[in-house]
């Protein structure tokens, strides 16, 4: 995201001064005396120099008449782009006169003019700037064009360092809004928005300096106050493209689906060819499960620009994804066939592109199998798994690939929806509504009406599926008919999460390869790392707050004793999660940071606790934090858990066959508080690569369901609740909310 919005708004940013010689009003792309080189006479040169000299329109004018002739002619040659004869006319002046600033300054320009990527130009012109710097000290523009030179070359601190020295010479609008560039792309958002402010306070008709403004709200969690700054941008100039662009994005990111889709309609009206908001809008058509529109967006993309990797593996996933197997393989090869160049970076969609290509030719051989006949987490390879859910680079030893497309499976033919019988469509549409009903209402959750139908229906399955095991029958599983498990019941689910979106790995973290398992699988997630916040979970950081503040007060209790009521007196005037650091070096002057372990108690052995997630604060000595929550899944920790489940569903399957027979509302209760309590073991394990919070969600409403009750509301806004129809386990309830904390966060 970052990079998308630098690169095309960057040039607005450099369009001023960015190895322009600022004294000069020469207009390199217009005016009458910056015409081409080439159709001028040497009388027009001489004449262009010499209204330059009269005017001493160039950088550091001399008092001598020929001698600004002489620098007005190599300029001319600067603004024509002949930059070595430009350096040659220089060269001699300053073999006449050694110290002539002008001569040196102007051979530094066309230096860096020619081309940066030369590094032996950018060593000139940083060797010439240097010494206009040296010989004449007070000029900011010196200070500012080698600052603009060094910055292409990651040489970031130098370059704030001379933009600084710039404006403590000479503030301007110009020199506050290119060190707030620097600092932006440096990620440090609020030292740039300082900057932003300042230049804008100086002049404020400047919607380049707003939309960064807005993006150092952005990338730090405040998105109101980024699309407030977005929209001032576009008061400022209505036809900025990347403000339309930015505020769309902004508008996803809160889950405002129609907001962004108007912001990113307008950007395209703008420039139908706008080949980064097609991309944008495109990614949020996909991840709205509106993958028709999606896949229109891409196309386009691609042909605007065809070597564009991240529209090349969208559209290649999104064929997939609609069963067009054909064409999502054909696409993702091309991606594949796209290496990086030797040191060059390989780009997230390279990384990913084997993985989705194998899953897909997987998919594809089992399109004419029933689900029920095969097990995707035994039949892919172990290595496969652990290096697909770990995000891993595709260096897996002795693979066989996955067979290729078979000619005689044909592709998912495409079903109108009013093709449908009148029950079928019934079914949709009730899956549509229980879908609905999982929708986080929080900042960062779009929804996405494709896994909404998914897992409806997974929800619908696993009622069936749980009334006919209460009922003595079977079901049939990964190619075994048996009495359904308690996986067997979360497997319905993972089925339909696979199906969503095949670009997430949704797999079993205990089947994954042995040493995999001896190290264990983290999910991890930062809340807060640096300046950025991840906004999703702007909503738990109070309640995590104060779970924090009571295990402090236990630690010093049992530490610092002496210190307790100190400690006691300091929490009660912290109110956000960086201010706790200070705290904990009250009985450790060394302490960078700490962790907080969640226990979870055990039904089955009271008095056991089992290890729930982590949470852990570190800081450095500039203020930035690492605030992040991690889950760490090794094998014994999944056989505890394990154990706690199946006697859990042991108990379960038992009360709910006596259910069917009885309408007892003690049973109905029982049989409830039995869901909830296996549910809030499955959320503190984290079984799941992926998807473990949506899938434990739809197997609590379709085991009520199966029960006679149901979930009678959305979750919240802010929360992760439910609210169950005459179910008495408020406190269970409760700490399921807490546990959220962690279930949500591998989302």
């Amino acid at each position: 995201m970052l990079t998308e919005w630098i690169s095309s708004s960057e040039e607005g940013v450099q369009d001023s001064s960015f190895l322009h010689f600022h004294e000069s009003d020469c207009d390199i792309g217009g005016s009458s005396s910056c015409e081409s080189i080439l159709s001028l006479n040497t009388e027009k040169i001489l004449s262009q120099a010499k209204l330059l000299a009269e005017q001493k329109r160039f950088p550091f004018a001399t008092d001598n008449d020929n001698t600004n002739e002489e620098l007005a002619i190599a300029y001319v040659l600067i603004g024509n782009s002949l930059y070595d004869e430009a350096i040659r006319h220089f060269s001699t002046m300053l073999q006449e006169e050694p110290e002539l600033v002008s001569a040196i300054y102007g051979r530094g320009i066309a230096y860096g003019k020619k081309g940066l990527h030369d590094m032996k130009n950018a060593e000139l012109a940083l060797f010439e700037l240097s010494r206009v710097i040296s010989l004449e000290p007070d000029h900011p523009e010196v200070f500012e064009q080698r600052a603009e030179i060094l910055s292409p070359l990651g040489r970031i601190s130098e370059a704030l360092s001379d933009l600084t020295k710039a404006i403590q010479l000479q503030p301007s609008a110009r020199l506050y809004r290119h060190r707030g560039t620097l600092y932006f792309i440096s990620e440090d958002y609020a030292t740039a928005h300082e900057d932003f402010q300042r230049s804008l306070e100086l002049n404020k008709n400047q919607p380049i300096a707003m939309l960064y403004k807005g993006l150092t709200f952005f990338h730090r969690g405040l998105l109101k106050e980024a699309i407030e700054s977005f929209k001032e941008a576009l008061k400022q100039k209505a036809d900025f493209i990347d403000a339309y662009k930015s505020l769309g994005q902004a508008y996803r990111e809160l889950g405002n689906f129609d907001a962004a889709t108007e912001s990113f309609q307008k950007a395209l009206l703008l420039n139908q060819n706008h080949v980064q908001t097609l991309q944008l809008k495109g990614m949020m058509l996909y991840h709205h499960g509106s993958l028709d529109e999606a896949l229109k967006n891409f196309k386009r993309c691609l042909q605007l620009e065809p070597y564009n990797e991240v529209c090349q593996y969208m559209k290649g996933l999104s064929h997939v994804a609609m069963g067009q197997f054909y064409e999502g393989i054909k696409a993702q090869t091309k991606v594949m066939l796209n290496d990086p160049l030797p040191g060059q970076k390989a780009s997230p969609e390279y990384l990913k592109v084997k993985y989705l290509r194998e899953y897909s030719r997987y998919l594809h051989a089992h399109l004419d199998t029933p689900l029920t006949e095969y097990n995707t987490d035994t039949d892919l390879p172990g290595n496969f798994k652990d290096h697909w859910a770990k995000n891993l680079p595709f260096l897996i030893e002795n693979y066989e690939e996955q067979p290729g497309l078979q000619p005689h499976i044909k592709d998912v033919l495409f079903q109108n929806f009013e093709s449908y019988k009148p029950d079928v469509q019934e079914l949709i549409c009730v899956a549509d509504h229980l879908g609905s009903m999982m929708q986080y209402e929080t900042p960062g959750f779009l929804p996405n009406k494709r896994i909404h139908r998914a897992m409806g229906l997974a929800t619908l399955e696993v009622m069936q599926a749980v009334q006919r095991t209460w009922a003595n029958s079977k079901v049939r599983m990964n190619g075994k008919t048996r009495l359904m498990q308690w996986r067997d019941m979360f497997d319905i689910a993972v089925k339909w999460r696979r199906i969503a979106d095949p670009d997430q790995p949704v797999l079993w973290l205990d089947q994954m390869p042995a040493r995999s398992l001896s190290r264990g699988f983290n999910n991890h997630i930062n809340l807060i790392r640096g300046q950025v916040i991840n906004m999703r979970y702007l909503e738990y950081f109070e309640k995590i707050l104060h779970f924090i503040k009571d295990r402090i007060l236990v630690y010093h209790g049992a530490n610092n004793p002496k210190g307790l009521l100190e400690v006691r007196e300091a929490l009660e005037k912290v109110h956000k999660v960086e201010d706790l650091l200070p705290i904990m070096k009250f009985n450790s002057k060394t302490r960078d940071g700490f962790t907080v372990n969640t226990k979870v108690p055990s039904l089955k052995d009271q008095g056991k606790e089992y290890d729930g997630f982590t949470i852990t604060i570190t800081g450095d000595k500039v203020g930035n934090i690492l605030f992040s929550v991690e889950t760490q899944t090794t094998e014994e920790r999944t056989q505890l858990y394990h154990a706690e489940i199946d006697a859990l569903y042991k108990d379960l399957t038992a009360k709910g066959k006596i259910l069917i027979l009885s309408a007892e509302l003690g049973e109905v209760d029982a049989v409830c508080n039995l869901i909830l309590s296996l549910v809030y073991y499955f959320y503190n394990l984290m079984p799941l690569s992926r998807g473990s919070s949506v899938i434990a969600y739809s197997v609590i409403m379709g085991a009520l369901m199966a029960s006679g009750k149901e979930v009678s509301g959305k979750i919240p806004k802010g929360k992760a609740s439910i609210k169950i129809s005459k179910c008495i386990s408020s406190v269970l309830i409760e700490e399921i909310i807490l546990v959220n904390v962690g279930k949500e966060l591998e989302e």
